[in-house]
């Protein structure tokens, strides 16, 4: 167990300082930022053909309210925890790729449905946006987090199934 703790951690620095370095923020974070407000903005064009999005930032035409994705809000540093994880416990390869792609479109999605939502409250009541954004969607991104996790290491094979793959492969 303080391995797999002390692994989680190691892990965890490295990815966090690498996303942090000037060219990876610039080069990726903010053009995949960018992607999740289009994203959002397609999905909430459904039902709402006021919205739009430049950059990182959604906005209701019609009466200029806005909202920024930031750093934080992007479900990047949620799906960073949930690979230090995935990588740290001991299993085979080929289940950790499955387990961070599987992941990484879970904790996305979750996170698509976050924005909305937050966009929307902020429409309504400024107060209950800053609240839900800082309390509420924090935990539960989180919450989403440990709960791809748990089902991952539950859908991993016992360790004598794998060796028994392995040597027949």
């Amino acid at each position: 167990m303080y391995k797999f703790f002390l692994y989680f951690l190691g892990i965890q620095i490295c990815l966090f300082w690498i996303v942090q370095s000037n060219k990876v923020h610039q080069n990726i974070i903010i053009p995949f930022t960018e992607i999740i407000a289009y994203i959002s903005v397609w999905i909430v064009k459904f039902f709402d053909g006021q919205v739009i999005s430049h950059g990182v930032i959604l906005q209701q035409v019609g009466s200029g309210f806005s909202v920024s994705i930031q750093s934080g809000c992007n479900g990047v540093e949620a799906i960073l925890v949930l690979i230090a994880a995935i990588l740290a416990f001991p299993s085979p390869w080929k289940y950790k790729i499955w387990g961070i792609i599987t992941g990484f479109f879970a904790v996305e999605l979750l996170n698509i449905v976050r924005i909305i939502s937050l966009f929307y409250l902020g429409q309504w009541n400024k107060d209950v946006f800053e609240w839900a954004h800082l309390y509420i969607w924090q935990a539960l991104i989180m919450l989403d987090v440990l709960i791809i996790f748990l089902l991952w290491l539950k859908l991993l094979p016992v360790a004598q199934e794998v060796e028994a793959n392995d040597h027949a492969n």
